[in-house]
């Protein structure tokens, strides 16, 4: 489909996806799917757009939940970011992940919709206490692009370039996005699929920042852990998800700056 053409747009993923770190459950949540809707309605105002994430999702609940909607809606285009919260499990199988993103780009890309998907950055360089995870995300990386390539999806490689590790780029639990991040997220997006005035100004490094000291580092590690890795991992161990009585914040197509209803705002399940 040229640039610029797309009518339907649907967003398929966790919390990344659904906004995390850009706004929040009060204000609510921005996010790079949101963002990357704006590039697109910029180019052609009659773009509808929903946004079927949910935070703590894993790719199989993903595919599980979000696909057969997704699939209803019709799109032209589609954005599929799942797996972060499979390899962050103990029990990671990087195969099946890998399989259930590979079924969404089969089932999306056979419907026609140009399907555009991302890599991941080395979690080492954000939290250096998750080093033990980045053969995993290397290895995440390298199937999502084999996968990609034998579907025709496209592939933002927000995964191979340094800027991406900024901590600026991060909220202060490491996992999701800042706003800033967010920002680049979308415009790499945009880059990815060509959009008329993209370019690779978001690969681009942040102005020098003063390095911590040895000191500080560790102290900054030792707070994190406490105030993030640690509840975390009491959830894992509760079987609990952050997402749990979640439901899409945009179940529907909707123009770009329509408000959706009050229920799917909130992204809460409204009371029975």
């Amino acid at each position: 489909m040229p640039s610029g053409a797309y009518l339907r747009y649907v967003a398929l993923g966790d919390s990344q996806t659904e906004g995390l770190g850009d706004g929040d459950d009060t204000v609510g949540l921005r996010g790079f799917a949101d963002r990357f809707a704006e590039h697109l309605a910029a180019l052609d105002p009659g773009l509808r757009y929903a946004n079927l994430a949910v935070r703590g999702r894993t790719a199989g609940q993903v595919r599980t939940e979000q696909l057969g909607p997704a699939l209803a809606l019709r799109p032209d285009l589609a954005t599929v970011v799942a797996g972060v919260n499979d390899l962050l499990r103990p029990r990671y199988d990087a195969a099946e992940v890998a399989g259930h993103l590979e079924e969404m780009f089969a089932a999306l890309t056979d419907a026609g919709t140009h399907v555009v998907t991302l890599t991941f950055p080395d979690i080492a360089k954000i939290a250096p206490l998750a080093r033990p995870l980045r053969s995993r995300v290397a290895d995440l990386n390298t199937r999502i692009r084999a996968a990609a390539a034998r579907h025709g999806v496209t592939v933002a490689e927000t995964g191979r370039h340094a800027v991406t590790t900024d901590p600026r780029l991060w909220t202060a639990d490491r996992l999701h996005a800042s706003a800033l991040g967010h920002e680049r997220i979308a415009a790499a997006l945009a880059q990815a699929v060509h959009l008329p005035g993209s370019d690779d100004a978001w690969t681009l490094p942040l102005p020098p920042q003063r390095v911590p000291s040895r000191r500080q580092a560790v102290g900054a590690e030792l707070r994190w852990a406490s105030a993030h890795l640690g509840p975390w991992l009491g959830r894992r161990l509760r079987g609990r998800s952050s997402g749990d009585a979640r439901t899409a914040k945009r179940p529907r197509l909707l123009p770009v700056h329509a408000t959706p209803d009050p229920a799917a705002d909130t992204g809460r399940r409204p009371s029975p």
